[in-house]
């Protein structure tokens, strides 16, 4: 049987995650169930390869992956196919942005995760992925956004609405699958795309079925194809089991 998408692009947290940052049993007899029909399924996520792959090898997955918000793309467990760094340089201005703000800030480089309270002094000789910061207060928020604008140079996007993710200037998740795309021999128009922040956006706008989950941030809702149930409701069960696993 021919399956008119033939690519699930996940988000993993507020996605395929459950708030206790499991996935649900439903979900993984699902998932397993869409590649043994031959569907490749993708994590993309804003986290890192490590904090991704357990749930990866947990699904049994070998397909590529996105990581660090399309900084990173993997041929396959373990192979990098592409990186993206961020200029060291932004790096260090996006760190005093965030002194100045007193914000919570966290940075991912190739090897490790640093944050407020395990600051590198030599940012220089780092290779940086994407950088964060955390607040909840919103006017805190909209300028260090304003400041981060005035930078250039910057993909900005969060992965909830208390936070900013930073990436090089076009890179983004809709890049990140757009990769895979080509590893594996298909277009956008064969991707399914499922997530619940503004770093799904991208990608949700561009692939052949965007879909938000019903805990989406409203801008992510309002430009999807679709809306299914929440994170904590199985969620994916349904875009798989009505959207994907049906003739083509």
């Amino acid at each position: 049987m021919k399956h008119k998408y033939r690519l699930l692009a996940l988000d993993m947290d507020g996605t395929l995650l459950r708030d206790d940052h499991e996935v649900s049993e439903e979900t993984v007899k699902w998932i397993k169930e869409a590649v043994r029909h031959g569907i490749h399924v993708c994590l993309s996520t804003g986290r890192p390869f490590q904090d991704a792959y357990p749930y990866a090898k947990q699904l049994e997955l070998t397909t590529p992956m996105v990581t660090v918000n399309g900084g990173e793309v993997w041929r396959a467990p373990y192979e990098l196919h592409r990186r993206a760094l961020l200029d060291s340089k932004l790096v260090e201005q996006m760190h005093a942005l965030a002194i100045e703000t007193g914000s919570w800030f966290w940075a991912y480089s190739v090897e490790r995760l640093y944050n407020s309270e395990n600051w590198i002094g030599d940012v220089a000789n780092q290779e940086w992925l994407k950088f964060g910061y955390t607040t909840n207060d919103h006017e805190v928020r909209h300028n260090i956004l304003m400041r981060l604008q005035d930078m250039g140079g910057l993909e900005i996007t969060n992965s909830s609405p208390d936070n900013l993710e930073i990436n090089p200037l076009g890179v983004n998740k809709a890049t990140g699958i757009g990769q895979v795309c080509e590893l594996l021999g298909i277009s956008m128009s064969e991707v399914v795309a499922v997530g619940d922040s503004l770093n799904d956006l991208a990608v949700i706008q561009q692939a052949g079925l965007g879909v938000a989950m019903g805990n989406a941030q409203q801008t992510v809702k309002d430009e999807a194809d679709l809306v299914v149930s929440s994170n904590n409701e199985d969620g994916i069960v349904e875009v798989i089991r009505d959207h994907i696993l049906i003739e083509g």
